[in-house]
């Protein structure tokens, strides 16, 4: 079985050493984002991913590392995201929370430091956290349905959503004051103190994510339900903004 790395640093010279043979003068950045780099990483769950930034040249050739990025699959990186820094320019007035979040947490392995020098316009950024909250809103109730109630299906639904409310926290806490956490726990507690917003619930919602806390199933559903109450309250105070 191939080895899982303890920590993405293990990686960073061997992955900078075989995207280099792929990609030669034409790979700019190799880059590190999300947990993995927000230091939430959990070996054996968390995945490890990557930005990787090309010329327009290879972006054309991206056959060129099939054999690569099936290789660091199996010691549990993502398949990458690769882009060129002309689509990464292009794309910041309609995806500015997923390219924020990167800027925020991330760390450079290899070549240019491209996402640090990124601006943002914070009309786009407050138009994406509205239209983004209120649809993961919807989806939430209707994950809800589905789960029939299942203690065991809420928790799943809880983590599984927690990590994309989470990312559009960040980013509304960085459109409040300019900067923003790097830790989950840390943005729930931030969220709360700038807005009118109930942290404790999402608090305990981190603790069913990751597994720290044993709740009776009459005390998921309440945590649900209150979740959901808390998420509409946010999209409001957004929708205010």
């Amino acid at each position: 079985m191939a080895k899982i790395p303890d920590k993405p640093q293990d990686v960073f010279i061997p992955l900078t050493e075989d995207y280099r043979k792929v990609f030669g003068n034409d790979l700019i950045s190799l880059i590190l984002y999300g947990s993995a780099a927000g230091g939430s990483y959990i070996k054996g769950k968390s995945d490890i991913n990557l930005l990787i930034v090309v010329t327009g040249d290879a972006i054309n050739k991206l056959e060129n590392a099939f054999a690569t990025v099936k290789y660091w699959q199996k010691r549990r990186l993502a398949v990458p995201l690769v882009m060129t820094k002309e689509f990464i320019e292009s794309s910041l007035d309609c995806y500015p929370i997923e390219f924020l979040n990167m800027k925020n947490n991330h760390i450079l392995i290899y070549g240019e430091d491209f996402l640090a020098q990124l601006n943002f316009k914070p009309e786009d950024l407050r138009l994406q956290i509205e239209r983004e909250l209120k649809g993961k809103l919807v989806l939430l109730r209707q994950g809800y349905l589905e789960t029939e109630g299942s203690p065991s299906q809420l928790k799943e639904l809880i983590s599984r959503s927690l990590t994309a409310f989470t990312s559009i926290f960040n980013v509304l806490i960085y459109l409040k004051q300019g900067s923003a956490p790097k830790n989950r726990r840390d943005t729930i507690k931030e969220i709360g103190n700038l807005f009118a917003f109930d942290a404790e619930v999402l608090l305990r919602c981190a603790d069913i994510k990751e597994g720290v806390n044993k709740f009776s199933n009459v005390e998921v559903a309440g945590i649900f339900k209150k979740y959901l109450l808390e998420v509409e309250k946010l999209c409001k105070i957004v929708d205010a903004l």
